[in-house]
């Protein structure tokens, strides 16, 4: 069960106007499930992606940058569950291109105006007859508030869908955000999640949606960890289809840009906590921080070196207090000159080692009741400088091999 994360309310989630979904059954892996999403977009919808940073990247990642890069106008989505098309050469390019393709001629747009998605196992051939055949019922379909039934159509070994809303005023008039995601394995974004997918409604000028989306993403999806392995399809994409009325946002350091920031990385950040908190076989959710950096990006190594050790994450799951665990991980981070004397941790509201040495005052019992709550904050002090950033990542138990290992059944 996921970590107190609450079931989702398809009545929280707000239509974005410009956007229209339909989802269909097109038994892509298994018969009788949601298993293929279309978004249709407004003429005038800027569109920015980020993507995995793993070189063996999927087909429709390689199609998506191409689209994008090529400033393609896009108008559609096109998403399938229980096939990656991830290691299937020029074979699997040819599909991803024959699926943008056969949407395209459906919705009277160029091929190079949509924008392909797949997430499941990898190194299978895309049955993309299967996808074609279910298209028009997934177009259909079409209407502005599927957003609930487009999180459980791009759903793998999630236990429940991900999604969440967002309203704000810009220049007087009301801004939406609505956005999902999916991912509960092989997660180590390095980019973005798994699968995301945030619209708006607010006037932007199209050139500021990548760095916006960007910010966005490294201070969210990059923040997230559940076992350490980049995907090979990675994508977050953000789209604005410009229709809330109000004036043109032309900066992001203005008022109406930070505003409207905020709110995205406000909703960014649940979305993929929520994949955390779906962890495969999760049943604690860890915040990890790590403050008195010299810069951003050693503070990010220990962070990761503990959020990914095998052994702190299943201490976690046993509520073991074999805190050294925790030290052993920061001390192999890649820090060549730290100095451990320096070094202070927390847990929670437990005061546990100073100057690198664990306290007196530190009672075992005291450790333990924290590491049994769902719920754990791991605070490491580097005392070196002023920097400082933030990692959130779950446990790992019996579940998440049993689930790995049958993952193909």
């Amino acid at each position: 069960m996921p970590v107190n994360l609450p079931a989702l309310d398809p009545q929280s989630l707000r239509p974005v106007p410009g956007v229209r979904i339909g989802t269909a059954m097109a038994g892509i892996r298994k018969a009788n499930r949601r298993d293929l999403v279309v978004f249709e977009l407004a003429a005038g919808t800027a569109v920015a992606g980020v993507f995995t940073q793993n070189r063996f990247c999927a087909a429709p990642v390689q199609l998506c940058r191409e689209h994008l890069n090529a400033g393609s106008a896009v108008r559609a989505i096109v998403i399938n569950t229980g096939n990656a098309n991830a290691g299937t050469g020029a074979d699997g390019l040819a599909r991803a291109r024959r699926t943008c393709g056969a949407l395209a001629g459906l919705m009277a747009v160029q091929p190079a105006q949509v924008l392909p998605f797949s997430t499941g196992v990898i190194m299978e051939t895309l049955p993309v007859e299967r996808i074609e055949a279910g298209l028009p019922a997934a177009l259909q379909d079409l209407r502005a508030d599927a957003w609930a039934d487009a999180a459980t159509g791009i759903m793998t070994t999630d236990t429940c869908p991900k999604a969440a809303s967002r309203q704000l005023q810009i220049g007087g008039r009301t801004v939406t955000l609505t956005g999902i995601s999916k991912g509960a394995g092989m997660i180590r974004p390095n980019m973005a999640t798994m699968l995301g997918f945030i619209a708006t409604d607010a006037v932007i000028v199209p050139a500021l949606l990548q760095p916006l989306l960007q910010e966005a993403a490294d201070l969210s999806f990059n923040r997230i960890t559940i076992d350490g392995d980049t995907s090979t399809n990675d994508s977050l994409v953000l789209m604005a289809t410009q229709q809330a009325g109000h004036p043109a946002i032309t900066a992001l350091d203005s008022a109406e840009g930070l505003t409207l920031r905020d709110a995205l990385v406000s909703l960014a950040q649940q979305l993929a906590q929520a994949i955390v908190r779906d962890g495969e076989g999760a049943t604690k959710f860890i915040t990890v921080t790590v403050q008195g950096g010299r810069d951003e990006a050693e503070c990010k190594l220990a962070a990761y070196a503990i959020a990914h050790s095998p052994l702190v994450k299943t201490a976690f799951f046993a509520s073991d207090p074999n805190l050294g665990r925790i030290l052993a991980a920061v001390g192999y981070a890649g820090m060549a000159d730290l100095d451990q004397s320096l070094i202070d941790m927390d847990l929670d509201d437990v005061a546990v080692v100073r100057q690198g040495g664990r306290l007196p005052s530190y009672r075992e019992e005291d450790g333990q009741r924290v590491m049994k709550q769902s719920e754990i904050t791991v605070r490491i002090g580097l005392n070196r400088g002023a920097a400082q950033t933030t990692v959130w990542t779950c446990d790992l138990s019996h579940d998440y091999v049993s689930i790995n290992a049958d993952y193909r059944s």
